[in-house]
């Protein structure tokens, strides 16, 4: 645990700097090593719990995209990282060494950790040097589909990032496999990369014509040039998606037998690019978002945010059928594979009928039963309005302030917590809130429990959350671009 003491030693100073910026007026900032942090990881922590272990290096590396050579950094040398399994309830060890030329960190994306672990530099941790090393340990308290990346700069629209997967210990077992992919846009090696295209729109500021930097061409699977997410669907234009790391020019082939019943764990990690994928020549029924079960809900297609998962089941037929995911309002698309027997695989670019019509979205889902939030009313409300500077430069903030400018919004322990998310901007924003999940309201009935939503452009949308695990946490909007240009603040417990 040398990472960890390093950081409540030799960083105390720091840490206690910026966790006494982020309190609110006459009440205690909660610490990050603060007792009451210690003790909400004690009470996650079965008896007896099993450790799992985990080597992570962060390095430069030629990434295989299929043909396609890439010079990027990955974790352990693969693209994606490597996968996590575990079970919940589980502690998770992971030594994470940094041979990249940058400092780094490790966030936990969807996990309900312990505050000190969650990799947010200035926030939780100190950056991880080059050369340096740190090691991160938590409990698992609930299963579901996750990932990991770092959360620094623009790291991760690199090759930083893997899955994070944890199982149930009563997994009830309603499917005979299961596949994961993880869905990507890439430019990293192939052009000037993140940092330089982040520096490229800072130089250039926004178009607005809309009030958002226009993306040209971009027309919808279904025909149309307006879909679900309006006609400004991102700020970069990345050459390739990828599906588990590779173009659709040379796909994953994934084989399986007709008849079976295949769980597909689906994650966008893409920096600034919502995928509408589809499963060519079949219907999907949509169990979980965001870890979280949904009341099943069949669908042809879904849409994915940056930083939203979903766990889908199909049957499979009989054949070679393509798993499409096209970037929503750009043009392009990732592929991958299903052989379940003989037959000509397809060739991209192929568009399943599929993808026509209007996708699911996360706010068509119910929460299950089991997960949902108690009904009651917040205890407190935190507005949090989504804005694009007037000016014309490239400054995306909340409430106004960029990161650097916050102003933390404070909470106390086991108060029910709304946030009022107000998009003022003309494009979507996949707002993700850090240890926690909570739950979409105002419809009829209970919306699902995420920890990454989908904030439309000129839509107020409201989510619910239970403040149980106290601590600094960041609430930012996942595309990396937005969120490095100022759009993220933090969620401040107070004793």
């Amino acid at each position: 645990m040398f990472g960890r003491r390093r950081f409540l030693g030799l960083s105390a100073g720091t840490a206690v700097a910026a966790v006494q910026a982020c309190g609110a007026p006459g009440r205690e900032p909660v610490r990050p090593d603060s007792r009451m942090v210690r003790l909400a990881e004690r009470a996650r922590r079965p008896a007896n719990a099993r450790r799992v272990d985990i080597e992570l290096r962060a390095r430069p590396g030629e990434a295989d995209l299929g043909g396609l050579s890439a010079p990027t950094w990955m974790f352990n040398g693969g693209l994606p990282g490597p996968e996590i399994r575990a079970r919940r309830g589980d502690v998770l060890r992971a030594r994470l060494r940094n041979d990249t030329p940058e400092a780094t960190t490790i966030h936990w994306h969807g996990i309900a950790l312990r505050n000190d672990m969650d990799g947010v530099p200035g926030v939780t941790q100190e950056r991880v040097a080059p050369g340096g090393e740190f090691s991160y340990e938590f409990t698992l308290p609930d299963a579901g589909t996750h990932f990991f990346h770092p959360h620094v700069g623009t790291q991760l629209d690199r090759g930083l990032y893997a899955p994070l997967i944890v199982e149930e210990r009563d997994e009830p077992g309603r499917y005979d496999d299961e596949l994961v992919l993880v869905l990507d846009d890439w430019l990293d090696g192939l052009s000037a990369g993140p940092d330089a295209r982040l520096a490229e729109l800072r130089r250039e500021g926004m178009s607005m014509s809309g009030g958002g930097h226009a993306h040209s061409g971009g027309v919808d699977p279904d025909g149309t040039k307006t879909g679900p997410l309006g006609t400004d669907t991102g700020d970069v234009s990345h050459p390739h998606y990828l599906v588990n790391g590779r173009v659709p020019a040379a796909p994953v082939v994934n084989r399986a037998r007709p008849g079976q019943r295949l769980r597909l764990r689906l994650i966008n990690a893409g920096a600034d690019t919502a995928f509408r994928l589809a499963v060519g020549g079949h219907r999907m029924t949509v169990t979980h978002t965001d870890g979280f079960p949904v009341e099943p809900r069949r669908a042809d297609s879904v849409l994915l945010g940056m930083g939203e998962r979903y766990d889908v089941e199909v049957t499979l037929g009989e054949g070679v059928f393509p798993v499409v995911a096209v970037a929503e309002g750009k043009g392009g698309q990732a592929m991958a594979l299903l052989r379940t027997g003989p037959g000509t695989a397809p060739v991209a670019p192929v568009r399943p009928r599929e993808l026509a019509g209007r996708p699911l979205l996360a706010r068509d889902l119910h929460a299950s039963e089991r997960v949902r939030l108690p009904v009651g009313k917040p205890d407190r409300t935190h507005t949090l309005r989504l804005g694009l500077d007037p000016s014309g430069t490239y400054r995306w903030t909340i409430n106004g302030e960029t990161f650097d400018e916050r102003t933390p919004m404070p909470l106390r322990r086991d108060e029910r917590v709304r946030l009022r998310f107000v998009n003022t901007t003309m494009m979507f924003h996949p707002m993700h809130l850090h240890g926690h999940t909570f739950q979409l309201v105002g419809g009829a009935r209970p919306g699902p429990r995420k920890d990454t939503v989908l904030v439309l452009p000129k839509e107020t949308l409201e989510v619910d959350f239970h403040a149980d695990n106290p601590g600094q946490w960041l609430v930012h909007c996942h595309n990396v671009y937005h969120g490095e240009s100022g759009m993220m603040t933090v969620l401040s417990y107070t004793a």
